[in-house]
Protein backbone atom coordinates (compact mmCIF):
# COMPACT_ATOMS: atom_id res chain seq x y z
CA UNK A 1 0.00 0.00 0.00
CA UNK A 2 1.43 3.27 -1.17
CA UNK A 3 1.37 5.92 1.62
CA UNK A 4 3.51 8.65 0.37
CA UNK A 5 3.88 10.37 -2.79
CA UNK A 6 6.66 12.54 -3.92
CA UNK A 7 7.49 14.04 -7.83
CA UNK A 8 10.63 15.65 -8.68
CA UNK A 9 10.84 18.26 -11.42
CA UNK A 10 14.52 19.26 -12.39
CA UNK A 11 14.72 22.62 -14.03
CA UNK A 12 17.33 24.96 -15.55
CA UNK A 13 16.04 28.71 -16.49
CA UNK A 14 11.97 27.38 -16.85
CA UNK A 15 10.31 30.29 -15.86
CA UNK A 16 7.96 29.95 -18.92
CA UNK A 17 7.09 26.73 -18.70
CA UNK A 18 6.95 25.62 -15.03
CA UNK A 19 3.93 26.76 -13.66
CA UNK A 20 1.63 25.40 -15.78
CA UNK A 21 3.37 21.76 -14.91
CA UNK A 22 3.38 22.43 -11.42
CA UNK A 23 -0.68 23.50 -11.64
CA UNK A 24 -0.63 20.10 -14.00
CA UNK A 25 0.87 18.20 -11.23
CA UNK A 26 -1.43 19.57 -8.60
CA UNK A 27 -4.66 18.55 -10.15
CA UNK A 28 -2.59 15.12 -10.48
CA UNK A 29 -2.48 15.01 -6.50
CA UNK A 30 -6.00 15.56 -5.77
CA UNK A 31 -6.84 11.91 -6.65
CA UNK A 32 -4.64 10.48 -4.27
CA UNK A 33 -6.49 12.78 -1.44
CA UNK A 34 -5.87 11.64 1.81
CA UNK A 35 -2.13 10.28 0.80
CA UNK A 36 0.29 13.51 0.75
CA UNK A 37 2.26 14.25 -2.55
CA UNK A 38 5.70 16.47 -1.94
CA UNK A 39 6.69 18.52 -4.84
CA UNK A 40 10.04 19.23 -5.33
CA UNK A 41 11.63 21.21 -7.77
CA UNK A 42 15.87 21.59 -8.51
CA UNK A 43 16.64 24.77 -10.06
CA UNK A 44 19.87 23.93 -11.59
CA UNK A 45 21.92 26.51 -12.30
CA UNK A 46 19.15 29.13 -12.94
CA UNK A 47 19.69 32.73 -13.84
CA UNK A 48 15.82 33.55 -14.01
CA UNK A 49 12.68 33.27 -11.01
CA UNK A 50 12.35 29.59 -11.73
CA UNK A 51 13.07 29.24 -8.40
CA UNK A 52 10.86 31.81 -6.85
CA UNK A 53 7.83 30.64 -9.01
CA UNK A 54 8.20 26.96 -7.62
CA UNK A 55 8.31 28.49 -3.57
CA UNK A 56 5.15 30.38 -4.70
CA UNK A 57 3.17 27.78 -6.38
CA UNK A 58 3.76 25.59 -3.28
CA UNK A 59 6.58 23.15 -4.06
CA UNK A 60 9.65 22.80 -2.01
CA UNK A 61 12.61 23.55 -3.94
CA UNK A 62 16.55 22.77 -4.16
CA UNK A 63 18.99 25.01 -5.72
CA UNK A 64 22.15 23.40 -6.92
CA UNK A 65 24.40 24.56 -9.75
CA UNK A 66 25.50 21.17 -11.75
CA UNK A 67 23.65 22.24 -14.99
CA UNK A 68 23.68 18.46 -15.44
CA UNK A 69 20.25 16.82 -15.60
CA UNK A 70 21.03 13.72 -13.35
CA UNK A 71 22.58 15.45 -10.69
CA UNK A 72 19.39 17.59 -10.25
CA UNK A 73 17.29 14.43 -10.68
CA UNK A 74 19.31 12.48 -7.76
CA UNK A 75 19.45 15.51 -5.78
CA UNK A 76 15.63 16.28 -5.84
CA UNK A 77 15.21 12.33 -4.48
CA UNK A 78 18.12 12.81 -2.27
CA UNK A 79 16.16 15.54 -0.38
CA UNK A 80 12.35 13.41 -0.24
CA UNK A 81 14.02 10.74 1.33
CA UNK A 82 16.95 12.18 3.82
CA UNK A 83 15.29 11.29 7.47
CA UNK A 84 12.46 8.91 5.64
CA UNK A 85 12.81 5.66 7.98
CA UNK A 86 13.99 2.40 6.28
CA UNK A 87 10.01 0.55 7.08
CA UNK A 88 8.48 3.32 5.17
CA UNK A 89 10.50 2.89 1.82
CA UNK A 90 8.11 0.37 0.34
CA UNK A 91 5.37 2.32 0.81
CA UNK A 92 6.68 5.43 -0.73
CA UNK A 93 6.31 6.33 -4.48
CA UNK A 94 8.56 8.48 -6.35
CA UNK A 95 7.81 9.91 -9.35
CA UNK A 96 9.76 11.71 -12.09
CA UNK A 97 8.60 14.50 -14.96
CA UNK A 98 10.10 17.71 -16.52
CA UNK A 99 9.42 21.29 -16.45
CA UNK A 100 8.33 21.72 -19.84
CA UNK A 101 5.56 18.33 -19.16
CA UNK A 102 2.23 18.12 -18.66
CA UNK A 103 0.97 15.17 -16.72
CA UNK A 104 -2.88 14.16 -17.10
CA UNK A 105 -5.02 14.50 -14.16
CA UNK A 106 -4.56 10.75 -13.34
CA UNK A 107 -1.32 10.60 -14.10
CA UNK A 108 -0.24 9.93 -10.38
CA UNK A 109 -3.27 8.03 -9.63
CA UNK A 110 -2.69 5.41 -12.24
CA UNK A 111 0.92 5.05 -11.05
CA UNK A 112 -0.11 3.84 -7.86
CA UNK A 113 -2.80 1.73 -8.93
CA UNK A 114 -0.22 -0.55 -10.48
CA UNK A 115 1.71 -0.02 -7.41
CA UNK A 116 -0.51 -1.45 -5.56
CA UNK A 117 -0.93 -4.31 -8.18
CA UNK A 118 3.37 -5.08 -6.90
CA UNK A 119 5.24 -3.75 -9.79
CA UNK A 120 7.97 -1.61 -8.54
CA UNK A 121 8.59 0.82 -11.35
CA UNK A 122 6.21 2.47 -14.30
CA UNK A 123 8.04 3.63 -17.46
CA UNK A 124 5.19 5.56 -19.66
CA UNK A 125 5.58 7.24 -22.96
CA UNK A 126 5.26 10.75 -24.22
CA UNK A 127 3.36 12.56 -26.72
CA UNK A 128 3.87 16.28 -28.19
CA UNK A 129 0.05 18.36 -28.43
CA UNK A 130 2.16 21.14 -29.99
CA UNK A 131 4.38 20.75 -32.82
CA UNK A 132 4.11 24.17 -34.43
CA UNK A 133 7.68 25.20 -34.12
CA UNK A 134 8.70 21.90 -36.14
CA UNK A 135 8.04 21.40 -39.98
CA UNK A 136 5.27 18.77 -40.49
CA UNK A 137 7.39 16.12 -41.58
CA UNK A 138 8.68 15.92 -38.10
CA UNK A 139 5.87 15.18 -36.78
CA UNK A 140 5.30 12.25 -39.70
CA UNK A 141 8.61 10.77 -38.94
CA UNK A 142 8.30 11.05 -35.18
CA UNK A 143 4.61 9.06 -34.79
CA UNK A 144 6.40 6.77 -37.65
CA UNK A 145 9.30 5.88 -35.16
CA UNK A 146 7.99 5.58 -31.82
CA UNK A 147 4.55 3.81 -32.07
CA UNK A 148 4.19 3.28 -28.34
CA UNK A 149 1.10 0.91 -29.50
CA UNK A 150 -0.54 -1.82 -27.03
CA UNK A 151 1.95 -3.77 -24.60
CA UNK A 152 5.30 -3.03 -23.50
CA UNK A 153 7.32 -0.23 -25.35
CA UNK A 154 10.74 -0.01 -25.71
CA UNK A 155 10.93 4.07 -24.88
CA UNK A 156 12.33 5.93 -21.43
CA UNK A 157 11.29 9.43 -20.53
CA UNK A 158 12.81 11.11 -17.42
CA UNK A 159 9.38 12.96 -18.06
CA UNK A 160 7.32 9.90 -16.85
CA UNK A 161 9.17 7.96 -14.39
CA UNK A 162 7.77 6.23 -11.50
CA UNK A 163 8.98 3.74 -8.71
CA UNK A 164 9.12 2.64 -5.13
CA UNK A 165 11.87 4.56 -2.87
CA UNK A 166 13.04 0.86 -1.88
CA UNK A 167 13.64 0.27 -5.96
CA UNK A 168 15.03 3.50 -6.50
CA UNK A 169 17.68 3.09 -3.23
CA UNK A 170 18.38 -0.88 -4.82
CA UNK A 171 19.10 0.48 -8.39
CA UNK A 172 21.24 3.17 -6.71
CA UNK A 173 19.77 5.91 -7.81
CA UNK A 174 19.82 8.27 -10.76
CA UNK A 175 23.68 8.64 -11.58
CA UNK A 176 24.63 11.84 -12.12
CA UNK A 177 24.66 11.92 -16.46
CA UNK A 178 23.87 15.12 -18.42
CA UNK A 179 21.75 12.76 -21.04
CA UNK A 180 19.89 9.39 -20.62
CA UNK A 181 20.05 9.17 -17.21
CA UNK A 182 16.53 7.67 -16.97
CA UNK A 183 17.98 4.55 -19.34
CA UNK A 184 20.58 3.79 -17.07
CA UNK A 185 18.60 3.76 -13.77
CA UNK A 186 15.44 1.64 -15.45
CA UNK A 187 18.89 -0.74 -16.58
CA UNK A 188 19.65 -0.43 -13.20
CA UNK A 189 16.10 -1.57 -11.42
CA UNK A 190 16.58 -4.08 -14.23
CA UNK A 191 19.59 -5.40 -13.52
CA UNK A 192 18.15 -5.61 -9.32
CA UNK A 193 15.76 -7.66 -10.39
CA UNK A 194 12.83 -5.35 -10.11
CA UNK A 195 9.27 -5.76 -11.66
CA UNK A 196 9.36 -2.76 -14.43
CA UNK A 197 6.23 -1.99 -16.17
CA UNK A 198 6.41 -0.07 -19.79
CA UNK A 199 3.00 0.94 -20.50
CA UNK A 200 1.28 3.29 -23.17
CA UNK A 201 -1.90 3.43 -20.61
CA UNK A 202 0.35 6.63 -18.62
CA UNK A 203 1.31 9.36 -20.83
CA UNK A 204 2.31 12.90 -20.80
CA UNK A 205 2.50 16.00 -23.05
CA UNK A 206 5.72 17.18 -23.34
CA UNK A 207 7.17 20.16 -25.13
CA UNK A 208 8.80 20.22 -29.09
CA UNK A 209 11.00 23.08 -28.16
CA UNK A 210 14.26 23.66 -30.19
CA UNK A 211 16.40 24.84 -27.54
CA UNK A 212 17.81 21.73 -25.58
CA UNK A 213 18.06 21.41 -21.69
CA UNK A 214 20.20 17.95 -21.62
CA UNK A 215 22.45 16.72 -24.88
CA UNK A 216 21.25 14.01 -26.82
CA UNK A 217 17.74 14.28 -25.12
CA UNK A 218 14.26 14.58 -26.71
CA UNK A 219 14.78 17.81 -28.10
CA UNK A 220 17.74 16.69 -29.75
CA UNK A 221 15.67 13.42 -31.17
CA UNK A 222 13.29 15.88 -32.67
CA UNK A 223 16.14 18.23 -34.21
CA UNK A 224 17.60 15.15 -35.80
CA UNK A 225 14.04 14.78 -37.17
CA UNK A 226 14.39 17.86 -38.78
Amino acid sequence: MIESVAVVVPAHDEEELLPACLTALRLASEPLDPVPVRLVVVADACADATAGLARRAGADVVEIKARNVGAARASGFSAVLSGIRPADLATMWLASTDADTLVAPDWLLRQVRLAQQGWDAVVGTVMVSDWSAHPAHVRELFTASYRPGPGPHPHVHGANLGMTADAYLAAGGFRELRTAEDHALVASLAAAGRRILRTSDVTVATSARRQARAPHGFSHLLATLA
